[in-house]
């Protein structure tokens, strides 16, 4: 390829399916069904872009060439390094703010779950790295929600509410998609999530949020966001009550939010591209997250300069 955009694109696509290189031009994956779409996807590509590529199986490996080509893909340092991270926040605990540290463990989860995606054999270091995180989400859950409920808040613990199904209605609009966000960021980070048909029933054993009858629903002044918001006492984060904001003039109308258009514009982008409920979710997390270190960085402040 003679455009170095475009071969800067490409590398930058097989760092992303975590090729090993083994040489320049000499890129190593172990062999699965997604890992030679992948590949053949991006050969189709090149091809069109005048480039070229050769996808070739490497058999009838020695046992010392398998070993020397597996441990290329060894992730256990990355693991061991999040773990490093993540029992270094408890050195907060009693100090920091529980929320805070939670923001810094929702980065932590989020690493964890790019380093997985790219962990094409396993180890013991990722089921450490796995029980590091959910340890530390589990003392971080007791400090921020105790037994005993704030009056006017929950009818159960903070804790009843863990490793739950949550369930919602289609069509996935701003209100359920934040929600949705807030419970797997803030509230329940294990959280199963079900999107129904508008005549499906919710299931007895499920936390239904964002429709009519729900647990959490909308209120006379107050969209599900925020209700979450206030029954987990959570609507004291100046930086979750902008959001909440936000997602209410996106779903109610009333006063206005400079941002709320440009993240509108972003998840109708997300429907566009995504086949499925889930891909909407998954990528609408990441406008939420960018969202929250906006105004997490900047809080009481427009989170974009003005001129």
């Amino acid at each position: 390829m003679d455009d170095p955009a475009a071969r800067m694109r490409v590398l930058r696509t097989l760092e992303s399916m975590g090729c090993s290189v083994l040489r320049e031009g000499v890129y190593l994956l172990p062999d699965s069904q997604a890992n030679r779409q992948g590949l053949r996807r991006l050969s189709e590509h090149m091809s069109r872009i005048n480039g070229s590529a050769h996808i070739l199986p490497a058999t009838n490996l020695d046992a010392q060439q398998g070993r020397a080509f597996r441990a290329l893909f060894d992730r256990a340092g990355k693991y061991e390094e999040l773990i490093k991270a993540v029992e270094g926040l408890r050195a907060g605990f009693g100090i920091s703010e529980p929320s805070a540290i939670a923001r810094v463990l929702n980065k932590q989860r989020r690493e964890f779950e790019a380093i997985s995606a790219l962990d094409f054999f396993g180890s013991p270091a990722k089921e450490r790295a796995a029980q590091a995180l959910r340890d530390t989400e589990g003392e971080v859950r007791k400090r921020m929600f105790p037994d005993a409920p704030n009056s006017g808040r929950l009818t159960q613990t903070g804790r009843y509410y863990f490793k739950r199904l949550w369930a919602s209605r289609k069509p996935l609009l701003a209100d359920r998609l934040a929600s949705a966000w807030l419970i797997r960021r803030f509230i329940d980070p294990e959280a199963s999530l079900m999107w129904m048909e508008k005549t499906q029933q919710c299931p007895s054993t499920a936390v239904g949020f964002g429709f009519e009858g729900a647990t959490f629903s909308n209120s006379r002044d107050k969209v599900t966001f925020q209700e979450l918001l206030a029954k987990f006492s959570l609507d004291n984060n100046e930086t979750l009550a902008r959001i909440g904001a936000l997602v209410h003039y996106l779903d109610a109308g009333g006063a206005p939010v400079a941002e709320a258009a440009g993240v509108e514009t972003l998840l109708e982008g997300a429907r566009r591209r995504c086949n499925s409920d889930g891909e909407l979710f998954t990528e609408s997390e990441k406008t939420f997250d960018l969202l929250y270190e906006a105004y997490f960085d900047a809080p009481g402040k427009d989170p974009v300069p003005r001129t």
